[in-house]
C-alpha cells in the first residue's frame, strides 16, 4: 500500500511538471502557428510558475513571442508603446543570465539581442514622435545596452531629454558622446544652446572650446567664441580671435567692423580706420562701419573747432580760419557716412543726433531742423 502511495505521488509530481512544461510547449506551438496572442498567454503563465521560471528556454521563448508581437501590424496593437521590444530585451537578458552566453539558449539570446537593437531604436522613435518622451528614453537606453558603442541611441536619447526640457540629462548624454569621441557641429550647437538656456556662461565657453578643438576652422564656432570674449570685456584677447576668424571668412564685413571697434577702444585710431574702411569696402551697407567712420571724421573736426574756440584773437586771426576750414572738411566727410547709416537704420537716434550736429556745424540749417523734427517724433 505504501509503495502504491509513493508511486501515485511521483506520478502526480510528473503530471504537474509535465503540465507546466506543456505551457511552454503550447506557447511555442501557438507561436509557430502565428497565434501570438495565445502564445503570449501561455508563456506569461510559464514565467510565474516556479517549475518553469528558472529555465532559459522559458525566457528565450518569451523573448521570441514578444519580439514577434512587436513586429506584427496585428498583434502590436495589443501592446503599449515599446512594450514588445522592452519585454523581449528583458527576456533575452534573463535567458543569458540563466544559461550563460555559451549555453544552447544563451547563445541564441545573444544573437537575438543584437538583432533587437533596430527594434529598440524604432520603438524609441515611435514614442518620440508620439511625444511620449519618457518611453522614448527607455527604448533608447535599451538600445544603448544592446550596443554600448553605437552613438545613435545616445544622440536620440539626448534629443528626447531636450524635448521634455530635462537639460541636465541631455547635457549628461551629450557628455557621454563626447567621451565616446563622437563629433558633429550639430551636437556642439545643441550643447551650446542648452548652456545658454541655463545661462551658464562658463559651460558655454567650455562647449565652444570643445567644438573648436574638433572643428578648428568652423566659422560659426569662431564667431561664438569671439562674441563671448567681447561680452566678457576681453577685447584685447579677442583681437587674435578676430584675425583667425577673418582668415576663415575674409568676406565677412562684420568681423572688420568689430575689429575696428576693438582697436578704437585700444586707442589705435589709424588701425581702426583701416578696419572700418575694409568693412564698408566689403559691404557698403554695414551700419556699424558707416556710423563709426562718420564718428571718426566728425570727432577729428570737432577737436579742431575746440582748439579754435580756445585761441586768443591774435592766434585766431593768424591760423583760426584755416583750421576751421580743415575742421569743416572733416565734418563734411562724416556726413555721407552718417547719411548711409541712417538709410540702413532710419530710426537710430545716435545717427540722427550726430547728423543733426554735423548739419548744424556746416550751416545746413534746414537739414539740421529736419533732423531735430525726426528726433522729436521718435520721442513720442
Amino acid at each position: 500500500m505504501k509503495k502504491l502511495l509513493l508511486t501515485l505521488v511521483a506520478a502526480a509530481a510528473l503530471t504537474s511538471a509535465s503540465a507546466q512544461n506543456s505551457a511552454v510547449t503550447n506557447a511555442i506551438l501557438n507561436q509557430r502557428q502565428g497565434l501570438l496572442d495565445k502564445a503570449r498567454t501561455d508563456i506569461d503563465k510559464a514565467i510565474v510558475n516556479e517549475k518553469t521560471q528558472g529555465k532559459a528556454k522559458t525566457w528565450f521563448t518569451r523573448g521570441e513571442i514578444y519580439e514577434g508581437m512587436a513586429a506584427s501590424p496585428i498583434y502590436s496593437k495589443n501592446l503599449s508603446a515599446g512594450e514588445g521590444t522592452r519585454v523581449a530585451f528583458e527576456s533575452y537578458q534573463k535567458a543569458i543570465q540563466l544559461d550563460g552566453k555559451d549555453g544552447e539558449f544563451g547563445k541564441q539570446a545573444v544573437a537575438k539581442l543584437d538583432n533587437l537593437y533596430g527594434a529598440a531604436l524604432n520603438a524609441g522613435v515611435e514614442s518620440y514622435n508620439g511625444k511620449n518622451y519618457d518611453e522614448a528614453i527607455k527604448s533608447y537606453k535599451m538600445a544603448q545596452q544592446i550596443r554600448p558603442q553605437d552613438t545613435t541611441a545616445y544622440l536620440y536619447a539626448a534629443y528626447a531629454a531636450e524635448a521634455k526640457q530635462d537639460f541636465t540629462s541631455a547635457r549628461s548624454t551629450y557628455d557621454q558622446l563626447v567621451a565616446m569621441n563622437y563629433k558633429s557641429p550639430q551636437m556642439y550647437g545643441r550643447m551650446l544652446q542648452i548652456a545658454r538656456q541655463e545661462k551658464n556662461d562658463q559651460e558655454a565657453m567650455k562647449v565652444v572650446e570643445q567644438a573648436l578643438k574638433a572643428y578648428p576652422n568652423n566659422k560659426g564656432f569662431m564667431l561664438e567664441e569671439l562674441n563671448m570674449y567681447l561680452s566678457a570685456g576681453r577685447g584685447k584677447e579677442a583681437l587674435g580671435k578676430i584675425e583667425r576668424a577673418i582668415q576663415a571668412d575674409p568676406t565677412n564685413s562684420n568681423l572688420y567692423a568689430v575689429k575696428g571697434s576693438i582697436l578704437d577702444q585700444d586707442k589705435q585710431p589709424e588701425e581702426a580706420l583701416k578696419a572700418y574702411r575694409k568693412a564698408v569696402e566689403i559691404d557698403p551697407s554695414n551700419f556699424d562701419a558707416n556710423f563709426n567712420l562718420g564718428v571718426y571724421s566728425f570727432n577729428r573736426g570737432a577737436d579742431i573747432f575746440k582748439r579754435t574756440n580756445k585761441m586768443d584773437l591774435a592766434t585766431y586771426q593768424k591760423t583760426g580760419k584755416r583750421l576751421e576750414a580743415e575742421g569743416k572738411k572733416y565734418i563734411s566727410d562724416a556726413v555721407p557716412y552718417f547719411e548711409k547709416a541712417m538709410a540702413i537704420q532710419p530710426e537710430d537716434r545716435a545717427t540722427i543726433s550726430s547728423l543733426q550736429k554735423a548739419y548744424q556745424t556746416l550751416g545746413r540749417t534746414a537739414d539740421s531742423e529736419r533732423m531735430m523734427t525726426k528726433l522729436d517724433a521718435l520721442k513720442k
